[in-house]
């Protein structure tokens, strides 16, 4: 039976299996006839909708002549899973979206973050993301809320998941200052993040209002990358939901906005030392 909500990595399998038919210039008709299926099963695969065997997957990239063994068997291994995440306990009470957020987090080989309004969600205490999801329009109800809270701060955990996967984040003096609470709230979330920091996995780095050339601060977004980088995805907030993006000339684009951003940015060291003296400001 078709799945009726697949979820984002589901879809990203599907895609992944399209963009190969069709760089093979294959109809999905004739590639269903290759492989023994139906336009129709063919159709639910490719949209996230069915599943796939290992022998199919492995059938359709010979088929496609896809000769990338890295890619191949990374797909193999996403068509296999077979788990359910710790986020599968807040599906019905949370959009698909955050539950697709965690599981891209927890798959993730690496993440990068540039963040100019908030400080990353990773990194954020339970006060401060509370302060931040309760000024919300509509106003949440208090176990809307609360749920919206536990979620962020079980996705942290995966800061301490083995392997260790590296977290580089980069945060705009913008958001260190910006109080979505108190002063006492603030202080606890610079020193958060300071903590943080020291875990190996993780870097954090500033830049300062006052560093030239730096045009980049409508470019909040995370880079998490994949088991191959054809795999990689970025993810980008706005204001009626967010965006996830996976072409190949997209994650480009981003990687080096990311590379700009920690080019403005203080050395690691330094950041520290500045989040430091926010923190005694406060």
């Amino acid at each position: 039976m078709p799945r009726n909500q697949p979820t984002a990595r589901q879809r990203r399998l599907g895609s992944e299996l399209r963009k190969m038919r069709e760089a093979a210039g294959l109809t999905a008709r004739f590639a269903a006839e290759l492989i023994g299926t139906t336009p129709i099963q063919m159709s639910q695969v490719e949209a996230g909708k069915a599943g796939v065997s290992e022998a199919r997957l492995r059938r359709m990239a010979s088929h496609y002549a896809c000769f990338d063994e890295a890619l191949i068997s990374a797909l193999v291994n996403m068509a296999g899973e077979r788990g359910k995440g710790w986020w599968e306990e807040y599906r019905g009470s949370l959009a698909h979206g955050a539950l697709d957020l965690a599981e891209l987090e927890y798959h993730a080989t690496y993440m990068r973050t540039l963040q100019a309004a908030y400080i990353p969600g990773l990194l954020q205490t339970e006060d401060y993301t509370r302060a931040l999801l309760a000024y919300a329009v509509p106003v949440r109800p208090q176990a809307d809320l609360d749920a919206l809270v536990s979620f962020r701060q079980r996705r942290r955990e995966v800061l301490g998941q083995e392997p260790a996967r590296a977290f580089d984040a980069v945060i705009h003096e913008s958001a260190l200052r910006t109080r979505v609470a108190d002063r006492k709230i603030a202080r606890e979330q610079l020193s958060f993040a300071l903590e943080q920091s020291e875990r190996p996995n993780v870097t954090v780095r500033v830049i300062p209002f006052d560093v030239d050339g730096f045009g980049g601060a409508g470019n909040s977004m995370l880079y998490v990358g994949g088991p191959v980088p054809k795999l990689d995805t970025v993810q980008i907030d706005a204001v009626h939901g967010s965006f996830w993006m996976d072409a190949e000339s997209q994650l480009a684009k981003y990687q080096t906005l990311l590379d700009k951003a920690v080019g403005s940015a203080l050395p690691v060291e330094e950041s520290r030392d500045f989040i430091h003296r926010l923190a005694q400001e406060l």
